[in-house]
């Protein structure tokens, strides 16, 4: 045998060897997938963050991944199907629309992928856990805020989110119906959709406050909604009068707050909302049941309790720390 040809053979058989090995290895950690609504806003970024720690705390490999925008349903399908394909042992998901990503929950359940929900519910049961604030109780929450504000009774109009979000649909139920319940002084003018964007929730507080020039008050059930009825309030020469009471904190959203232009803020707990999901896998993987329905909580933040340890700690989780 010619030993000079024979070596590289060797060579080429103790790499593959080698490769082979380091891809057992890496096997053997457990890889999550998480898919948010969307990438850009500072709530999804703090769950990122939350499940980054998770995964160094608890020995997993995250992959994150998700569409641009909320309203893009297409997007986030074709993310959970991809990392379905990949074969990743389980994925957490916050779904964009609760009918629309139920199919695809439902193979990844078919698959053998465990399937954990987060911050908004999905219209299937095919799911290993639920985590998030419990939405209905943030729009109650909201609602006794307001209720508060407008002792004498007054008008009031709401800046919806996305029709079809299970998360922000609860929000704005629990916000109605407890106005209607509670407070039979206040009307509820109008519900108009912002669609989760802060320009088109600009567009539309700045249509709700020229129809209704006379409103006491808005609420918003989201980040974006909030900037948008700001703004909107500021461009109508109202801000500071207009009493708004928001859902979500944001570096610009608590600004305003300081500054008088937002009077509450109902607070959720991303950055927990991001571990605890991851964790509700690992669990699984273990062997062990996580709770089928987990509430992270929600906190109303106002400018009297914005310098407290407790609301200085949520609204200012270690982003920086776990995404660099």
């Amino acid at each position: 045998m010619n030993m000079t040809r024979a070596l590289p053979a060797v060579a080429s058989l103790v790499v593959l060897a080698v490769l082979a090995g380091a891809g057992c290895r890496r096997k053997e950690r457990p890889v999550i997938a998480v898919v948010p609504k969307a990438q850009a806003h500072v709530f999804w970024q703090t769950v990122h963050a939350g499940a980054v720690a998770a995964g160094r705390e608890l020995g997993v490999d995250i992959r994150w991944n998700g569409p641009a925008s909320e309203i893009d349903f297409s997007r986030q399908i074709s993310v959970v199907d991809d990392f379905i394909n990949q074969r990743v042992d389980g994925i957490v998901l916050a779904p964009t629309h609760g009918e629309a990503l139920a199919p695809v929950v439902e193979r990844a359940a078919a698959e053998g992928i465990p399937v954990t929900i987060f911050d908004s519910g999905i219209q299937t049961d095919k799911y290993l856990s639920y985590v998030s604030t419990d939405n209905y109780k943030g729009g109650v929450l909201a609602a006794e805020r307001m209720i508060q504000l407008l002792p004498d009774g007054g008008r009031i109009a709401v800046v919806g989110t996305i029709p079809g979000s299970v998360s922000t649909t609860e929000r704005e139920k629990g916000f109605q119906e407890t106005i209607a319940a509670k407070a039979k002084k206040i009307r509820i003018v109008t519900l108009q959709y912002g669609m989760s964007d802060r320009a088109k929730s600009l567009a539309v507080a700045e249509d709700i406050l020229t129809a209704h020039p006379k409103l006491d008050a808005l609420f918003c059930s989201n980040e974006s909604g909030t900037i948008g009825a700001v703004q909107g309030a500021k461009s109508k020469d109202v801000a500071g009068k207009l009493k708004i009471v928001g859902f979500d904190s944001s570096p610009t959203v608590l600004e305003d707050l300081a500054a008088g232009y937002i009077d509450s803020l109902v607070v959720q707990n991303p950055f927990r909302m991001g571990y605890l999901a991851v964790e509700t896998l690992v669990r699984n993987l273990r062997g062990e049941t996580p709770e089928k329905r987990i509430d992270t909580g929600a906190t109303l933040v106002t400018a009297s309790n914005l310098q407290d340890r407790e609301i200085q700690d949520l609204i200012n989780p270690p982003i920086g720390k776990y995404l660099k």
